[in-house]
């Protein structure tokens, strides 16, 4: 005689490769915005992601974190995951067949449709990341991230798995470990129920295409600098006013590209 399968109602459960500590294991609301991380490092994760608001969300199971460690499809007896550039060169690059085994992992019981379930890989040649970016992200089921190492990964898988490349600037680190984490935190925020209060993500900078105007708080006066009288007047209308007129100068000062593009939008 068999026990019927116990329903998990609202919650929802994942297969791994790995067995896991299931007492360990954090909730996880069923239909879940998840994170999937192919890495050589699993154990950076959820690193600050576990902390503040995304670890809290990440326990009451509002989203879900899953790394792939890259090591076990590796080939041979030491499961090698690199080897030297075609062509010659310095350093090593990560090999496609083993890119291509966590790719396939990463990818069970996900949706084919990319616009549902992007798959990213962070590279100093993507596209940059921006808030519109993280915004498509967050609206999707889950993204994967594959992180890369080394001089990169072989062109061939990316292309053969239709991966989109993303970049957070105009540097180098030494792996996309860092990038995936500030990647993810960028786009749970946005989620609904992360945030305490879902209106702080319409003001903040980049999200009108304008930067963040100043924060004041107590004292109302500090080593001799007082708080605007603006925003001690009670008037919200010259708040507002007050406020739009400093995100754009701002902008104008720091950021010129991004005023050009605000200044091009329609009204």
């Amino acid at each position: 005689m068999t026990e019927n399968a116990r329903s998990h109602g609202r919650l929802s459960v994942s297969a791994s490769l790995k067995p896991r500590d299931l007492m360990a294991e954090r909730p996880r609301l069923r239909g879940a915005w998840t994170a999937r991380v192919i890495t050589l490092f699993p154990e950076a994760f959820p690193g600050i992601l576990g902390l503040s608001l995304t670890g809290k969300a990440l326990d009451q199971g509002l989203w879900a974190l899953e790394p792939i460690d890259l090591r076990p499809f590796g080939e041979g007896r030491h499961r090698n995951v690199d080897d030297t550039p075609a062509g010659g060169g310095a350093g090593m690059v990560l090999r496609a067949d083993v890119v291509a085994k966590a790719l396939d992992q990463a990818a069970i019981g996900t949706p084919p449709d990319r616009a549902r379930w992007p798959v990213v890989y962070l590279s100093p040649r993507g596209a940059p990341f921006t808030q519109a970016t993280a915004r498509r992200f967050a609206a999707a089921e889950g993204l994967t991230l594959l992180c890369g190492r080394f001089e990169g990964v072989d062109e061939r898988v990316l292309e053969e798995y239709a991966v989109e490349e993303v970049s957070l600037g105009d540097f180098v680190l030494t792996g996309g470990e860092i990038a995936a984490e500030a990647l993810i935190d960028a786009t749970v925020r946005l989620l609904p129920g992360v945030l305490g209060n879902a209106a702080s993500t319409e003001e903040e900078s980049h999200s009108a295409g304008l930067l963040e105007h100043p924060h004041y708080t107590r004292p109302a006066e500090w080593r001799g600098r007082p708080i605007p009288e603006v925003l001690l007047s009670g008037n919200h209308g010259a708040v507002e006013r007050w406020r739009r007129d400093m995100a754009e100068r701002l902008t104008e000062a720091r950021r010129p590209d991004l005023w050009a593009a605000y200044r091009r939008k329609p009204d």
